[in-house]
């Protein structure tokens, strides 16, 4: 469950609260009754170490055939599928 953060406008409390993604945010301050605002804070949730890129998972055989066509065709993919070119009548 998360964790969410709240300010106090009556008494200036600084609240950490868990609460499920379905329950409705406080209102009230549980110690004073006063109006609760939420706060909006950073994660502490990273991603670290290999395997998170999306160039993690390309690793296999059929890379180095595209590799080479790459280099042939100055760095663009061709898909065989280019319009006929104009002729110059």
């Amino acid at each position: 469950m998360p964790l969410y953060e709240y300010d106090c406008h009556g008494c200036k409390k600084h609240l950490e609260i868990i609460q499920k993604f379905s329950d409705a945010p406080l209102t009230r301050c549980p110690e004073c009754g006063g109006e609760l605002v939420k706060r909006l804070s950073l994660t502490s949730f990273q991603l670290k170490g290999s395997g998170w890129y999306a160039t993690d998972y390309k690793k296999s055989s059929s890379s180095a055939g595209s590799t080479s066509s790459e280099s042939s065709n100055g760095g663009t993919t061709s898909t065989g599928n280019e319009p006929a070119k104009p002729s110059k009548d």
